[in-house]
């Protein structure tokens, strides 16, 4: 569980920055997210922007994730929308929302993007909202616990344009639909599923509880429609990224990378071995920095 926590105010702006820069980076790694790898490429300065919407993203995501009430929850999400509305006049009370005060003047940071990842682990935090969600619910899921971030992101990366926000759009979706595709068996064990009923009903699933239609083989059909429906996502950005300056994107097409070959992986592995794992290799990540990273 993650609230805003206030802390006492330092006695130099100085002091204010470094204990802030220092908290969210330290959120940041301790994730050990697949992330840290994709930001390599920037500048300290955009670097540590980054720590400060990551630890953001973690510490509402923890919430979510918590096994509180859920008008707890609630209560702590509240919390952070009143966050954000001090982050944007500057009198953030966390390090967390100070660090995202310095960024959101930096790099143009949008407050909607923030608050829609807010709504967004609202909607998580609510198991049964996003348990065999429709299609237009599931999309709705993840632009704002992805697409957002994407957003948020490709500003700090040094493109607001029209086409990095197609980027961040597109890739937000492919991003999140993989992990859905990537953590059936582990969401089924947290009696959550993220597996559009429109599919489900197409594959003849009538069964309602996750762990009742994990183990229905019937799922395989379901699995590559949605497989199908992120691979058009990762053609999408790869298309709006044709667009973009290679310089400023440059994160994000590692990331795409990494993440389209998880997809590939599942895809290989097959739906049948739903709990079998699917990891991309040290060597591998190691190509795609030296070919995407520093070229």
């Amino acid at each position: 569980m993650t609230a805003v926590t206030e802390v006492s105010r330092p006695s130099t702006q100085s002091a204010l920055d470094d204990d802030a820069k220092a908290h969210v980076k330290r959120v940041s790694i301790a994730s050990g997210s697949s992330f840290l790898s994709g930001i390599k490429v920037l500048s300290p300065e955009r670097r540590e922007a980054m720590y400060a919407i990551y630890a953001f993203c973690r510490e509402v995501d923890d919430i979510a994730d918590d096994l509180l009430p859920l008008d707890e929850k609630r209560s702590l999400l509240k919390e952070w929308r009143e966050e954000i509305d001090d982050v944007v006049i500057g009198q953030a009370r966390s390090l967390t929302g100070r660090a995202l005060a310095k960024v959101m003047s930096q790099y143009g940071l949008q407050k909607q993007d923030l608050i829609d990842l807010i709504d967004g682990m609202e909607m998580d935090a609510d198991e049964t909202a996003t348990r065999g969600p429709d299609l237009e619910i599931l999309d709705r899921y993840c632009d704002r616990v992805a697409s957002a971030v994407g957003r948020l992101s490709v500003r700090v990366f040094g493109d607001s344009g029209e086409a990095a926000q197609r980027v961040a759009t597109s890739l937000g979706r492919a991003l999140q639909l993989t992990n859905i595709l990537r953590d059936i068996a582990e969401d089924a064990e947290r009696d959550r599923l993220y597996l559009p009923r429109e599919l489900l009903n197409d594959a003849g699933i009538t069964a309602t509880t996750p762990k009742e239609i994990m183990s229905d083989p019937r799922i395989s059909v379901v699995c590559e429609a949605l497989s199908e429906i992120a691979q058009k996502h990762y053609a999408d950005a790869e298309a709006a990224m044709a667009q973009c300056s290679r310089k400023h994107i440059r994160p994000a097409i590692m990331m795409m990378q990494v993440y389209r070959r998880v997809l590939d992986g599942l895809n290989k592995r097959g739906w049948s071995r739903l709990e079998e794992p699917t990891k991309i290799s040290k060597a591998v990540k190691l190509w795609i920095l030296v070919r995407h990273g520093l070229f």
